[in-house]
């Protein structure tokens, strides 16, 4: 069985397309996958929102702004003061190698790209391949704690597995086409919200039929 596409099958047909990653532009995007580590998405919202509201959601604002003051506007989104600097930081880089512009940065080749990302302060694998997806639009998949949770679970893949090995269980059985990784990652985020909780809702979960086991907690 292809394990990878009868998931995303099940739940395609369970909630059909999500429509995700909400953001009008690029930056907005790769701020709001830094300012989502650790928090809700809608603590992330208020955070964004607050930086439209004072007009400041381009590279040239966010890196000129006072660190005291921008820690004050994400506060919502948690560990303020670590997200500000890896903001002010992304912003720098972008100024000083790449023209201030997030385009000038996505010509790079996914590879490079990705290295060039995983360079910068505050960014692990799963911050910079969801800028290689939603933002860049690379074919790359985005393994998160809801793809490692209803994983082990259903015992494809061991708790402890290392990011790119888990990765590679879903780009080893689907086409490599970033719209499909898109959508599949979403719907994963919310089979992980919705059903594959800490404390899980087995029963009526759309992937219950390939549940072998009983899931203890």
């Amino acid at each position: 069985m292809n394990v990878s596409k009868t998931v995303y099958e099940a739940l395609w047909q369970k909630w059909g397309p999500q429509y995700w990653w909400p953001a009008t532009s690029q930056l907005e995007m790769m701020i709001g996958a830094i300012l989502t580590q650790y928090t809700s998405w809608s603590q992330v919202e208020k955070a964004i929102q607050r930086l439209k509201d004072e007009k400041v959601l381009d590279i040239q604002s966010l890196a000129s702004t006072p660190s005291s003051q921008l820690e004050s506007w994400i506060k919502s989104a948690g560990y303020y003061r670590q997200k500000s600097s890896y903001i002010k930081g992304m912003c720098w880089t972008l100024i000083e190698k790449f023209k201030g512009s997030t385009k000038e940065l996505f010509l790079l080749e996914t590879h490079e790209l990705r290295n060039e990302l995983l360079s910068w302060k505050g960014v692990g694998p799963e911050t910079a391949d969801s800028i290689l997806l939603y933002a860049a639009q690379r074919p790359v998949f985005v393994v998160d704690a809801y793809t490692r949770r209803f994983m082990s679970r259903h015992r494809w893949s061991p708790e402890n597995e290392s990011y790119e090995k888990l990765a590679e269980r879903f780009t080893a059985e689907l086409e490599k086409d970033h719209a499909l990784y898109n959508e599949y990652h979403a719907l994963i985020v919310r089979l992980g919200k919705t059903y594959c909780r800490s404390k899980p809702h087995c029963e009526s979960c759309p992937l219950k039929f390939l549940l072998i086991h009983p899931v203890s907690v």
